[in-house]
């Protein structure tokens, strides 16, 4: 008997060290590691609470992560927030500056922060266009994907209408999507 528990025992162990793993808060020296996953077309983002009067991170704050492909003729995306305030609205947004950022901006995806706190949202959405816009003012550099309150942004003309700062997730670097049939 002893001589099957212990494989058994070792393959759950190693089955669930990955969920664990991806599960975890990163490191704080960790920190904004982002960008392309190898030579794939898959890249990574973190987004972090900020303190608006320094824009460091917020340590302890709430944070996510969004996964997102590079390229394709959609924008295929995972993004997982955590630390948020439980019951709360959020929109996952394209910020296109300067202010209100309709620049031109995008909704990307919203949702509810559940019971613990986090929120997962996931889609393939059709952009129709590259980010970043050229008529984004960070445009070569990147774009800006925000977690912003849902009832501060307005999705039909993809801009903030309220500011609450100390409410959002900001990226820790800007994106760059290639949309493939515009």
């Amino acid at each position: 008997m002893k001589k099957i528990l212990l494989p058994i025992l070792v393959v759950v162990l190693v089955l669930a060290l990955p969920t664990a793993v991806l599960a975890a808060k990163p490191d704080q020296g960790l920190k904004g590691l982002k960008g392309q996953a190898g030579n794939s077309n898959v890249a990574f983002v973190e987004l972090w609470e900020k303190d608006p009067s320094t824009w460091d991170i917020v340590e302890d704050g709430a944070w996510g992560k969004l996964k997102y492909n590079l390229e394709g003729p959609t924008f295929d995306f995972v993004f997982n927030g955590h630390g948020l305030e439980i019951g709360i609205n959020y929109t996952l947004i394209y910020y296109a500056d300067p202010w209100p950022g309709n620049n031109p901006g995008a909704f990307i995806a919203n949702g509810t922060a559940n019971d613990e706190g986090d929120i997962h949202l996931a889609g393939s959405l059709d952009l129709g266009m590259d980010l970043p816009h050229p008529d984004d003012a960070n445009y070569p550099d990147g774009a800006k994907v925000w977690l912003v309150l849902s009832e501060d942004y307005d999705g039909t003309t993809c801009q903030m209408t309220g500011w609450n700062p100390t409410e959002y997730l900001f990226e820790y670097d800007l994106i760059s999507y290639n949309d493939t049939d515009v």
